[in-house]
């Protein structure tokens, strides 16, 4: 399961707002790496992006941030779960992924590209 509690929760608990200080976007999850629980603060586009590789991968979210934390250089896990996410989907932004999601503009493509595309 990605998460053991709902990442709905924002900062884990409600909490009053100081003083001159922004409530935080960040939401905490416990995710289990190597067999130990642990919680990650992420954006909820983040958690977003972690449950649709989770999903694509066919894995499960305790051995795909295992696989994270195992495979980075990162000094968190928060910083390893961001970099993997970033690397991730950049890996998927190809050229020809762009033209098959029909990204950019058609002025700027190459007429090979565009003769790909039936155009």
């Amino acid at each position: 399961m990605l998460l053991e509690k709902k990442v709905e929760e924002i900062d884990g608990e409600a909490r009053q707002a100081r003083p001159g200080r922004r409530k935080s976007s960040l939401v905490t999850g416990n995710v289990r790496v190597a067999g130990r629980r642990t919680s990650v603060r992420l954006e909820p586009e983040m958690w977003t992006a972690l449950n649709e590789i989770r999903d694509r991968e066919g894995t499960t979210m305790p051995a795909l941030v295992t696989q994270i934390q195992r495979g980075s250089l990162a000094s968190t896990l928060t910083a390893a779960i961001r970099v993997y996410l970033l690397l991730y989907f950049r890996s998927a932004a190809t050229e020809e992924g762009h033209l098959v999601a029909g990204h950019g503009h058609q002025a700027h493509r190459r007429p090979l590209e565009l003769e790909r595309l039936g155009a």
